[in-house]
């Protein structure tokens, strides 16, 4: 089935399936492209991006199906920030790249302190493509393997890598740290060497090789050849046989006969390894005429005209100013940014909106809070769950399991088995410029999947704050009163999946759940490093500071595998934390593998619910793990 029920043509926008315009700022090579060309346009484009940290350039890399590199000549080339690197073809092994595709420290100090780290390399994409890595040419520990040193807001998916990757570099001048990171459906054929990462997901795919060592929080889930969680925490591995409920990313291709279509994967429940082991991914395909093709500054009226039509919406790289909402209200709808394509709230709008209904899909957008405070940057679902409504949805239920006429008509039937998805959707607070929101990413409806996001209120950046010590530590304190974010995620929706869900220093609770029978795969928090003071992070009643992760007070059944809340209390580093986790005291609420640990300031008393003892800045480093929460 091709495009979403009720899609019609859309007057005012022609496109060409054999050559579509996707903008400036995508390049698509062939296998006839001369290999130097190649190769001098992504030195030249890597060089334009390693440092650019906080720029608003966007940029989508992609290669037709064919072989690039050789033997004797292999292609080599880095990865900056905002760039997305993808295969066009059907499969990962339609593209076949012979030499590196890399991400390497990044130096911030001096000669006397080079400071090569890899813990603020955001924001970069790989995919859909095969590597056979081949280094030659890189002199001594270069050479050793392909290294794809990254941290938050990174993700590798639809890889088939044959040869060594290393998910740190250990060539440069330490510390060498990295923070990531994120692997969905992909293969290795060689072990992969974790080293200095301190907490990743790895989710449906094949390590033919192992997985070398963990440091603090390393999650497999549906992984065949995954290390075994027996030794936890002594080996911090947190294994699933399965991943309860997943979507692989749409991605964009060409068929045999030139034309851009876009594959839209289905849902699947209680799955392991690969989609693409036995042909293509389960899924439908939509072409690309089906697609709105916006660039940044089409008026979102006009985006929403589409949609409304039944397009779906592909986001060329860019940042798009966003001052009424983005709403996708349509069954089936996919939208899908390219090269890390950004809205940006404009007056306090809520950037994006997501109706309750089967099937959408949100993937490779990056959505970033503005200078006027924002209520919240998605929403999935309307807000009210009043007792009328939720009356009105278990009626609804019931005819759907009752009546096929019924589950025939209406979308909402389905989203059990199609649930809105959201594919590497990143949220900043500050950084850029300054920003202000009350909840980042609010989940009101149910059967929703979350599928790779970090969610960061930007605990550094360019906004321009006095770093001369009269505000605190980096201007920590203009900081806390200015970007501002109350809660990083909020979820109000039954039956709400997240894999892979980083939520980091905003200023309560990062993240609330309040529905039920919830699955959290992988959690990553700091806490926020600039309270001024003890007084800046003590609640009401009088509660030293807020959990990194709050389970709803009412709430009966909640899972949660593999995670870890992290402080840095920069500013004040007396500044105490009573719990890392705080969740009811109910039979069906059960955390596995949780963990607390100093960064070197403040302190956090207990892991859960006074359970666990503290860790105080004595013990930086050295994590303080609960096994399971209740004990058995």
């Amino acid at each position: 089935m091709a495009g979403a029920p009720g899609a019609q043509a859309t007057p005012g926008q022609r496109i060409d399936p054999r050559d579509p315009d996707l903008g400036p700022n995508v390049t698509v090579f062939g296998p006839d492209t001369p290999q130097d060309e190649i190769q001098q346009a992504m030195d030249a484009l890597h060089a334009k991006q390693v440092d650019a940290e906080m720029s608003t350039d966007r940029h989508a890399v992609y290669f037709l199906p064919g072989t690039y590199g050789s033997d004797a000549d292999p292609l080599q080339f880095g990865v900056g920030y905002y760039t997305e690197v993808a295969g066009l073809g059907a499969s990962p092994d339609d593209v076949t790249v012979n030499g590196a595709i890399e991400v390497r420290n990044r130096c911030l100090g001096d000669d006397a302190n080079p400071n090569c780290i890899a813990l603020v390399n955001f924001w970069r994409t790989i995919s859909n493509l095969a590597l056979d890595v081949n280094t030659a040419g890189q002199g001594g520990c270069e050479a050793t393997t392909n290294f794809w040193a990254v941290s938050q807001a990174v993700s590798m998916r639809r890889l088939d890598v044959r040869g060594p990757l290393s998910l740190m570099d250990y060539c440069s001048a330490g510390p060498q740290f990295a923070s990531g990171g994120f692997i969905a459906d992909s293969r290795f054929d060689t072990a992969v060497t974790n080293g200095s990462q301190q907490q990743w997901l790895t989710r449906n795919s094949e390590l033919g090789g192992g997985w070398s060592n963990g440091v603090w929080n390393q999650v497999f889930a549906g992984v065949e050849g995954a290390p075994s969680e027996a030794g936890f925490p002594a080996e911090p591995y947190t294994t699933l046989d399965t991943t309860p409920v997943s979507r692989e990313k749409p991605y964009l291709f060409v068929d045999d006969d030139g034309r851009y279509q876009v594959r839209v994967p289905a849902a699947q429940k209680d799955t392991s390894g690969i989609s693409w082991a036995d042909g293509p991914t389960p899924g439908r395909t939509v072409p690309i005429t089906d697609f709105y093709i916006a660039r940044p500054g089409d008026s979102v009226a006009t985006i929403n005209r589409h949609l409304a039509r039944g397009k779906h919406l592909l986001l060329t790289p860019g940042v798009y100013d966003v001052a009424r909402s983005i709403k996708v209200k349509r069954p089936g709808t996919v939208v899908l940014g390219m090269g890390h394509a950004t809205l940006t709230a404009v007056d306090g709008a809520v950037p994006l909106t997501v109706a309750d209904t089967a099937g959408v899909v949100v993937a490779g957008v990056t959505i970033d809070a503005g200078t006027v405070e924002s209520p919240v940057l998605l929403q999935v679902g309307r807000a009210d769950r009043s007792p009328w409504r939720d009356r009105v949805d278990t009626w609804r239920d019931r005819l759907c399991e009752r009546s096929a006429l019924w589950a025939a008509i209406d979308p909402r039937c389905t989203t059990g088995e199609n649930p809105v998805t959201l594919s590497d959707v990143y949220f900043r607070v500050g950084g850029p410029h300054v920003g202000k929101v009350d909840v980042a990413l609010e989940v009101n409806a149910d059967d929703v999947l979350i599928d790779h996001t970090w969610v960061w209120r930007g605990d550094h950046g360019v906004e321009g704050f006095p770093t001369d010590g009269s505000e605190g530590v980096n201007g920590d304190s203009m900081r806390w009163r200015t970007n501002t974010g109350r809660t990083g995620v909020v979820v109000n929706g039954d039956r709400v999946t997240a894999t892979g869900l980083f939520v980091e220093h905003f200023q309560e609770h990062n993240t609330v759940w309040n529905g039920e029978d919830g699955t959290v795969v992988l959690y990553q928090n700091e806490l926020p490093y600039d309270p001024p003071t003890q007084a800046d992070w003590t609640q009401p009643d009088g509660t030293l500071g807020w959990a990194g992760y709050k389970v709803g007070d009412h709430v009966e059944r909640h899972r949660l595998f593999g995670a870890g809340v992290y402080v840095f209390n920069q500013n004040d580093p007396d500044i105490v934390t009573e719990n890392g986790f705080a969740v009811p005291q109910a039979p069906g609420v059960r955390l596995h593998h949780i963990m607390t640990v100093n960064l070197s300031a403040g302190t956090i008393e207990h892991v859960v619910n006074g359970v666990g003892d503290a860790v105080p800045p004595s013990t930086s480093g050295s994590p303080e793990f609960v096994v399971d929460y209740p004990a058995p």
